[in-house]
């Protein structure tokens, strides 16, 4: 693992982490980020994952957010009153995993949420987790010493309008790829 960028994340108060979205187990390698300033990410996850039989007690024990993506109102709410309560919640503005690799449009809701909350928003960018699972291609599970690489940005102060806010957010990200995967 390849961390970079792990000062950003305040050691206390609420905090957005917006991140890419490339792999199945991007969030767990995000939330391996904020340890060192000894913070847990609360993620918001599609509401399927939460009815698995495996992965569902263990999303529900961690307090990760579920999202119905027909009704997404009542996460918004829990997510922004978690901000507001100073956690640090984790949010894929692709709203999917990108099969291209690259940034997909983003939708607004994060920049809402962060707005309404008042908090920073952490942009984040991974790489290299396609590289273990990700949609249409082979799992590489177990020690394969796989390089993954996670860059926390400099936090954005959650101001202007939303759609501004989005767009800042996804510039600012679109330079980190570049540069992590220069790296």
């Amino acid at each position: 693992f390849r961390l970079t960028g792990t000062e950003n994340v305040p050691r206390r108060g609420g905090a957005l982490i917006v991140m890419n979205h490339i792999g199945f187990f991007d969030f767990t390698y995000v939330g391996h980020a904020a340890k060192p300033q000894g913070r847990y990410v609360r993620f918001m996850a599609k509401a399927e994952v939460f009815r698995h039989p495996l992965g569902g007690p263990l999303m529900r024990g961690m307090r990760h957010i579920p999202v119905d993506r027909a009704a997404g109102a009542g996460a918004f709410d829990v997510a922004v009153q978690a901000l507001r309560d100073g956690e640090v919640v984790g949010v894929f503005p692709e709203a999917t995993i990108s099969s291209s690799y690259e940034l997909k449009a983003f939708k607004s809701g994060a920049a809402r949420m962060a707005l309404e909350a008042g908090v920073p928003i952490l942009p984040v960018v991974i790489w290299g987790s396609q590289r273990v699972w990700t949609k249409r291609q082979p799992k590489r599970l177990g020690r394969t010493r796989t390089p993954i690489s996670v860059d926390i940005g400099t936090p954005i102060e959650a101001s202007g309008s939303a759609l501004e806010l989005t767009n800042l957010v996804k510039d600012r990200m679109q330079t980190q790829l570049e540069r992590v995967r220069a790296d």
